[in-house]
């Protein structure tokens, strides 16, 4: 077999969809696991629909994520340009449209808006629009005359009317449809641009693509492409078409969501590496049910042929706890540098950030999260006399009350403020008045961050917080349990 040589081809409309991500993802795999050729075009024929930028996204998500491309607009290796509207320029689309209007597998279309609004037809029990190749009746004299005469045309594919178009697909086997089912798509727009399903067809067999990776919503399309490959006598790519992606309530994925994109994940505080992890499993699974790679690792075990047929759920729960994994193996300089932002929104003073991050480390799914873990540092929140209460702890108002007074003695006398020396006075402390430990140290705990959950105990927030504000902070408790 030749080279395996897949393709990534985005339109730029902004930010990358998870389900685009995850087409370019897959491309990526399947050609790098056969030590094959991945490919980079950008499919900006839909004019109307292009976002000024959403280039520039598109090559900062590909360089992101580490899908580097062999060939591209900035690469080219001899199947360029690699941007449709720069492969246009040349009449490349026309060219290969009027091979298909000499063979009678294509014809021009005349028909002015009114008259395709007004087409209505009988499929499968359902009224739907579809033309009716009125213009196909037109004589050769008659089109160049309309042509001549400037009418505003478009290129459609002349589709059989009886029998039947087979494609197979790896993951869906063969699928086979009526002819009379299919419309004679538009191949070259009026305003001369070609569209999306007859340039993809072109590019595809012109820069040897052995392999089209693209979402299930493509399935019903795939006929009409592989009359275009039988017309043009090319040999039609292996199809791989991938499961869709569905929120928590199977609802298709929508570029709504709020966690819809790449863009919008990394916002939301998620590690690239987390992402590209979480994608690769939304739709497939290895072998041996493991659920951590890395992109080289992933490159090793991919088999396409492992890709599930089901819809794949985006599962929030899921990737938050796969980011939090993440997070904790983390270098500590790397972890810093990214949790550095959010800490600086809630901590202003000088403190020892070092020890603050250590603690929270393990603590966060998301960085996000680390402002609602530490914000008690720099400032005690107001809180209620209820969070003593504890009931494995074996802790009241009354009780908390009375070893808040006893442990602020204790604490006053202490010279060397340092973790160890805290745990060693308390642990005395409990020792000597025969509580359990986390009796005598729930209510400092509580009175010294004014939360019931943190990260760390009560001697570490005291060693980072300091003598002064941590008597302050006890005798604060102290107050609102009298």
């Amino acid at each position: 077999m030749s080279k395996i040589r897949t393709r990534f081809a985005p339109s730029p409309t902004g930010n990358m969809h998870v389900g685009n991500l995850r087409t370019a993802l897959y491309a990526y795999l399947v050609a790098k696991h056969a030590d094959g050729d991945f490919i980079l075009r950008i499919e900006d024929t839909d004019r109307e629909r292009l976002e000024e930028g959403a280039v520039d996204i598109i090559y900062r998500t590909m360089k992101g994520t580490g899908l580097i491309h062999d060939e591209g607009p900035n690469q080219d290796q001899g199947c360029g340009p690699y941007v449709q509207s720069e492969r246009m320029a040349s009449g490349l689309y026309m060219e290969y449209a009027k091979k298909l209007i000499e063979k009678g597998e294509a014809y021009y279309c005349f028909c002015d808006k009114e008259r395709l609004e007004n087409l209505k037809d009988m499929i499968s029990e359902k009224e739907v629009s579809k033309y009716d190749k009125h213009c196909l009746s037109l004589s050769e004299e008659e089109v160049k005359a309309k042509l001549e005469s400037g009418i505003p045309y478009v290129i459609r594919q002349n589709v059989p009317t009886e029998g039947t178009t087979s494609f197979d697909d790896v993951l869906y086997g063969t699928i086979t449809v009526d002819n009379a089912e299919l419309e004679d798509m538009i191949l070259i727009k009026s305003d001369g641009y070609p569209t999306y399903n007859f340039a993809n067809v072109v590019d595809d067999n012109l820069m040897r693509i052995t392999h089209v990776v693209r979402g299930q919503e493509y399935l019903s399309s795939s006929p009409k492409y592989n009359l275009l490959y039988q017309a043009f006598g090319w040999e039609v790519p292996i199809y791989i078409h991938c499961p869709t992606i569905t929120n928590e309530e199977h609802q298709k994925l929508s570029k709504r969501s709020g966690h819809a994109s790449y863009e919008d994940l990394l916002a939301q505080g998620f590690l690239t590496e987390t992402i590209i992890n979480f994608v690769a499993l939304l739709g497939w699974s290895p072998e041996d049910n493991e659920e951590f790679f890395t992109l080289a690792e992933l490159v090793k075990v991919f088999d396409y042929q492992n890709i599930s047929k089901s819809p794949a759920v985006f599962d929030m729960v899921k990737l938050r706890w796969m980011n939090g994994e993440y997070i904790k193996k983390m270098d500590m300089e790397a972890f810093k540098e990214k949790a550095m932002p959010y800490v600086k929104e809630v901590i202003t003073k000088d403190m020892d950030i070092d020890k603050i991050l250590e603690l929270v480390k393990t603590r966060i799914e998301v960085f996000p999260d680390i402002k609602e873990h530490i914000d008690f540092f720099e400032e005690m929140p107001d809180y209620d006399i209820t969070i003593y209460t504890h009931k494995k702890m074996k802790t009241n108002a009354e009780n908390s009350l009375e070893i808040l007074k006893e442990e602020y003695k204790i604490l006053k006398e202490v010279a060397n403020w340092d973790f160890d020396t805290l745990h060693d006075t308390l642990m005395e402390y409990i020792k000597n008045k025969e509580i359990k430990n986390g009796t005598g140290l729930w209510p400092v705990r509580t009175a010294v961050s004014g939360k019931q959950s943190t990260p760390g105990g009560a001697f570490e927030i005291m060693e980072i917080i300091g003598k002064e504000e941590s008597l302050k902070r006890i005798e604060i408790g102290i107050e609102k349990l009298s």
